[in-house]
């Protein structure tokens, strides 16, 4: 009985200090802004931001135009330096280790457009070394996945805009970095295109699992695709409010959008824009 104890209590205290281990290896991990405020001379643009998200995690951030979404990503991305507080992005805060884990999606595509789509999605892979060739066959089996297959030769004139936004994705995504910053990446798109790839986003954000920050002035986009979402105030952006989604990135977006529940969540979000709500 005493031997069946001790044994009992050895594997609790090695099972406890297997948590422990696991805790210290991950407490860092993902993303994590702590009391930022950044300024461009008098301009105050950001004020004690606050945010955390997980690993595999999808945070949401809208807000009025020019309140300094687009500047968080920048932070983020170690692209800029906060006036005050602290990033950590995969337990790494300097500016430079912050750049090594972000891959950044700007608004634009900017795909070049003397180079193939294939060549476009695989320039991350030709920029750390690796050959066209190399590059190319890493990338392939993704453009049947995404999409995109049977345009591999193609120019960026010759494809779709849906198209050259599933382009500029694969790039970001083989750029092998855990956290991706999308800043507006359907923003160009009509409604129609830009509801069919949010429903391809977040199936690809399931096959993929990365920590994403995802920037839009898109309500329902952000709802739908973000696990959580942060509703800021106008320039200096505050967080006003922080929006937790029950079932975030649902097969049937369709479904989902016109749900009872997502219809409460969305105009919820646009009363705290709108100022009537915090």
């Amino acid at each position: 009985m005493l031997t069946k104890v001790r044994e009992d209590a050895a594997a609790t205290a090695e099972r406890r200090e297997a948590e422990a281990a696991w805790r210290a290896r991950h407490q860092d991990a993902g993303l994590r802004v702590a009391g930022v405020s950044h300024s461009f001379g008098e301009l105050r643009v950001l004020e004690r931001i606050e945010l955390e998200a997980r690993p595999g995690q999808v945070i949401g951030v809208v807000g009025p135009s020019g309140c300094g979404k687009t500047t968080l990503l920048e932070l983020v991305a170690g692209l800029r330096d906060p006036d005050a507080g602290t990033i950590s992005v995969e337990g790494g805060t300097a500016a430079e280790r912050r750049l090594a884990r972000c891959a950044y999606m700007p608004q634009r595509d900017l795909l070049l457009p003397w180079q193939s789509a294939i060549d476009n999605a695989g320039l991350a892979l030709r920029v750390a070394g690796i050959s066209r060739q190399q590059a190319r066959r890493q990338v392939a089996t993704d453009f049947e996945r995404l999409g995109l297959g049977g345009f591999e030769d193609a120019r960026p004139d010759e494809l779709s805009g849906g198209m050259r936004q599933r382009v500029a994705f694969l790039r970001t995504l083989v750029a092998g970095r855990p956290v991706l910053l999308l800043d507006e990446p359907f923003a160009s798109l009509d409604a129609i295109t830009r509801a069919e790839l949010q429903s391809w986003l977040a199936e690809a954000l399931a096959t993929d699992r990365h920590t994403v920050l995802l920037v839009t002035h898109d309500v329902e986009e952000a709802l739908y695709l973000s696990d959580r979402v942060l509703v800021l105030t106008p320039r200096p952006a505050r967080i006003a409010s922080e929006l937790e989604v029950p079932e975030p990135r649902v097969a049937d977006r369709a479904a989902a959008v016109s749900s009872a529940a997502f219809a409460e969540l969305r105009q919820r979000a646009l009363r705290v824009l709108g100022g009537e709500e915090s």
